[in-house]
């Protein structure tokens, strides 16, 4: 595969509203695509092979139908690459980026039943990641000004979750935890199982189980009354999420927790909610729905007769 324009380009980057996000892994890549290919195409794409020469040759487009923000360059590269190690991809815009209707985010020379039968697969994962990403930027623009920083939750597609998490960080939020292995997040059954009903004993508890862990290991506790927040914080957790609280509390909270851990807001994080909540002065906002509700991006990708055409995204 080879590539005149990339999706990390330095021209394009410059051009884009957002920092270079962290990379997504190759390894997670290919093991999304080859799953999504067994399953699609599982003894080859029957009618591209019945129907189209071997050695027909063509160029397609990846043409936004609607205004958005791109996510998904390595797998237009990787997707097309997979079934035509010689395609020629390129990537017009940059991972972050704002494009409008019309745009040619990404074009792809090379046999005719790769392209065809690598088709789906490269759409599917574009659209979704590009929506994620699109939606992520709009709650991004809406917290700008504040400490608040946008980041998104396991409410993910099962098998796509390290895609949908990059798509994330391209939309300019961040990433919480990405597994249950990789931080201990106490919620409310856990701490009900802990202290068997009795709040006396919460500081004791958390405080024991943090005593346990190794010092790089996040801890973050979760509470839903005002109440709670003085025996978590006398644990020493590192995070303190403040669960489904109202404004008003969110504005106590933030001033009882005064600097002593992260503070975190989660629960019914809307587009419409979330500017108030950054502005009660929290560290965190915690938003499912950046994953779990979002509607594909409309792209597609059109034949093109004589040559490529159209005008690259700006």
């Amino acid at each position: 595969m080879t590539a005149t324009a990339t999706s990390t380009s330095p021209a394009a980057r410059e051009a884009g509203s957002t920092p270079a996000p962290i990379p997504l892994a190759p390894a997670a890549l290919r093991r999304v695509l080859e799953a999504a290919y067994a399953e699609d195409a599982p003894s080859g794409d029957l009618t591209s092979l019945l129907l189209i020469p071997s050695a027909a040759r063509a160029t397609a487009e990846l043409r936004a139908r609607v205004p958005g923000v791109f996510s998904g360059g390595p797998v237009v590269e990787a997707g097309f690459a997979l079934h035509d190690p010689a395609a020629e991809v390129q990537v017009l815009v940059a991972e972050g980026q704002a494009f409008d209707a019309g745009a040619v985010l990404a074009r792809v020379t090379g046999r005719a039943q790769s392209i065809l039968t690598a088709e789906r697969v490269v759409l599917n994962l574009v659209q979704r990641m590009s929506a994620i990403a699109t939606q992520t930027a709009q709650y991004v623009a809406l917290t700008r000004g504040t400490k608040a920083k946008i980041v998104d939750t396991r409410k993910t597609t099962p098998g796509l979750r390290e895609l949908e998490r990059y798509a994330v960080r391209c939309g300019g939020g961040r990433n919480h935890r990405f597994s249950l292995s990789d931080a201990v997040m106490a919620k409310d059954n856990h701490l009900a199982v802990l202290t068997g009903g009795d709040p006396s004993r919460l500081t004791g508890v958390l405080r024991g189980a943090r005593d346990r862990l190794g010092h790089t290991t996040h801890f973050e506790v979760e509470v839903d009354r005002l109440e709670q927040i003085e025996p978590v914080l006398a644990a020493g957790v590192d995070t303190i999420m403040l669960d489904n609280f109202s404004l008003a509390d969110l504005r106590t909270g933030v001033e009882t927790v005064a600097g002593r851990a992260t503070v975190e807001a989660s629960g019914g994080v809307t587009l419409e909610t979330v500017a108030d909540i950054a502005a009660t002065g929290v560290d965190v906002i915690s938003v499912g729905a950046l994953t779990h509700s979002v509607v594909n991006l409309d792209l597609g990708l059109d034949l093109v007769i004589g040559g490529p055409t159209g005008q690259e995204a700006p």
